[in-house]
């Protein structure tokens, strides 16, 4: 019997560094002057300010925010489809938005990629997009983790993991406590099914109606890969836009992220006591793949709504007077909104009216 391996026992060191070889253009293309470059080092280094007068943040009491999230059986649809990058948007799009309800700037993101073997080419796909959605977020791709364990995950499987961290100044935290009755409930669209309910949707679209990756959805217009794998929206820009609009906290007084668990359980999370969130039903176009979905598994109505977004990404309560301007401003950056309800005085939770 030979001597054993580490190579053997499944983990390839040389391949391990054709990967790691990969990474570096990925991560510096999202690099601001903040980050500090150590190159080889065991960890990244963000500055909190800028040193430059000119470009200095001044933070007077900063306080940081921290999110993680992955991106979950959504993962499955994007091996069997072959096609990787978008769930890397996915992954960070699930913590920045997160982030954004606080009213934080995102400053950087840390990534945990493990896989069954070492792989350069997937790899690189993942990190690809994970470095877009980055960008999109104008935050740093500072780091990050590549495990490679043989015995946990069959071949070809992965899994991912997330982390952001950003910064608010303690004044202008967003925390929902300024939500009160009269406040109006914009709704911003979803781009789809986002990384939320994957097991049901593969449940009904692969095992019940007996879809292909491929097969090519008539009234959708898309690939069955192309509806599923849709990454989910990342609103910083268009979010950050706003907050610097309207710098003081009577205008924004709420933003919840609308994941697993729809619309009720989310923004149920941001209500003080004695608010009550009163949504109207058929107040914005709940997107064809949803119903779609729906039809394909019979799935009853109170269920769509307890799994997915149908097609409201984020919730911003805000004072009815500035309603029609904050929709405005988030239309000049791309995104969509609807006066989706108010919030009555009674005991605190979320109603349909």
């Amino acid at each position: 019997m030979g001597k054993a391996t580490y190579k053997d026992a499944g983990v390839d060191l040389e391949i391990y560094e054709q990967s790691m070889a990969r990474l570096p253009r990925l991560m510096g293309r999202t690099y601001s002057p903040r980050v500090i470059r150590l190159d080889g080092g065991f960890a990244g280094l963000f500055q909190l300010d800028f040193a430059s007068k000119l470009f200095a943040r001044n933070y007077q009491d900063p306080v940081l925010v921290s999110c993680t999230d992955g991106v979950g059986t959504k993962l499955k649809v994007a091996t069997e489809a072959g096609v990787h990058h978008t769930v890397g948007i996915d992954l960070v799009a699930m913590s920045v938005n997160d982030a954004l309800c606080c009213g934080a700037e995102p400053l950087f993101f840390l990534d945990y990629v493990a896989m069954s073997h070492d792989d350069p080419e997937l790899l690189e796909q993942i990190v690809s997009g994970i470095s877009a959605g980055c960008l999109q977020s104008d935050c740093a791709l500072l780091g990050g983790e590549t495990a490679i364990m043989p015995d946990l995950y069959n071949r070809g499987d992965y899994d991912l993991a997330g982390f952001c961290v950003g910064v608010v100044e303690r004044k202008k935290v967003i925390d929902g406590r300024a939500i009160a009755a009269g406040d109006t409930l914009l709704g911003v669209a979803s781009s789809g099914f986002h990384s939320n309910g994957y097991s049901l949707v593969r449940r009904v679209v692969f095992d019940i109606a007996q879809h292909k990756i491929n097969d090519h959805i008539d009234e959708l217009g898309k690939t069955v890969a192309e509806v599923l794998l849709e990454p989910t929206q990342i609103y910083v820009r268009g979010v950050r836009q706003l907050l610097a609009h309207y710098p003081v906290k009577n205008v924004v007084h709420g933003i919840a992220h609308i994941t697993g668990g729809g619309l009720f359980e989310n923004l149920e999370r941001i209500l003080p006591t004695g608010a009550r969130a009163v949504i109207r039903r058929d107040s914005w176009p709940v997107p064809k793949a949803f119903r779609w979905l729906q039809r394909l598994g019979e799935i009853e109505e109170a269920e769509m709504e307890r799994v997915f977004n149908m097609g409201i990404g984020l919730v911003v309560a805000v004072s009815a007077y500035y309603a029609d301007s904050v929709r405005q401003q988030l239309a000049s950056t791309g995104l969509e909104s609807w006066p989706i309800g108010h919030i009555a005085e009674g005991e605190r939770g979320v109603v349909w009216g």
